[in-house]
């Protein structure tokens, strides 16, 4: 009887032990599939200043992949982006890491896989100002088919109607050249008052600047989603490290101009996510 006994608490200490186990087990299967695993996520805009003919444009919009890969020479991410079957792709800066020191091939190969499916538009973030040759690598992203936008615009056009397409560096960028100010005033100068939308890199610049524009729509990125998303919080955890960060994913508005915010793709350093997968967005325009 004395064996048996002891041998009760023994027999419990290992079940706990395993169950302790276990537990680390599907922590880590949990964190890997938090940080690795894509998640393709629907939204509309919908406004009625949008012209008739890009009523139903599909936009798929990737930010801050910070070097990431999904599948060998992300194939996994561009099936995705392809079976989104996109009209346009929007990039809205740091595909490379200043962390990880993202060579600029990343980038150029996966510029000109993307502009294969559908024209591809890209604005810097600001990991693309940590590196010394940015003009290197917004020649190479020409040169592979991507439109950079550097503090300007261009005319997008879809059965007969046109609508106009604005991208801004990231405020990092060169100090004397133009500004998002200066660039919103030539569009109203030059073009009047014509449905527009912005791709700027920088979510937390939108309240108290990109806002004042104009533009219709504000597309960005930076955010991260929060790092950590809890039921309650718009996030957790901004990329500056301050706590319950706002504009970190989805749509917001702010004196009638609206911001969408990616959650983006990639980790930057030794960051991480939780309860906040990697996002690909598949942004559909609506007329109304």
């Amino acid at each position: 009887m004395p064996q048996s006994y002891r041998a009760r608490p023994r027999r419990r200490r290992r079940h706990l032990f395993l169950k302790f186990l276990l537990l680390c087990a599907l922590s880590a299967v949990f964190f890997w599939w938090s940080n690795h695993s894509l998640q393709t996520q629907a939204f509309t805009y919908a406004s009625d200043r949008l012209p008739a003919s890009f009523d139903g444009c599909v936009i798929v919009q990737l930010s801050d992949l910070h070097g990431a890969e999904f599948g060998e020479n992300n194939q996994d991410l561009l099936q995705q982006v392809l079976d989104a079957d996109p009209d346009y792709i929007f990039l809205t800066g740091d595909l490379q890491d200043q962390y990880r020191q993202t060579p600029q091939s990343y980038s150029i190969g996966l510029g000109r896989a993307l502009a294969q499916i559908a024209p591809t538009y890209f604005v810097t973030g600001n990991h693309e100002w940590a590196f010394p040759d940015v003009r290197g690598l917004k020649r190479g992203l020409e040169e592979a088919g991507v439109t950079v936008l550097t503090n300007e615009y261009v005319w997008l056009a879809r059965d007969g109607d046109t609508i106009l397409l604005a991208g801004i560096d990231d405020p990092n960028g060169f100090a004397d050249q133009k500004t998002p100010e200066e660039l919103a005033e030539e569009i109203h100068a030059l073009e009047g008052d014509p449905f527009w939308m912005l791709l700027a890199h920088r979510n937390n610049y939108f309240e108290k600047e990109y806002s004042n524009l104009g533009a219709d729509l504000v597309i960005s990125g930076h955010g991260h989603g929060g790092l950590i998303r809890l039921p309650f919080t718009d996030g957790l955890v901004s990329v500056e490290r301050t706590l319950f960060p706002s504009y970190t994913a989805g749509f917001y508005e702010v004196g009638g101009r609206r911001l969408f915010v990616s959650r983006g793709l990639g980790n930057s350093g030794r960051s991480f996510r939780l309860f906040n997968r990697p996002e690909l967005v598949i942004l559909t325009l609506r007329r109304g």
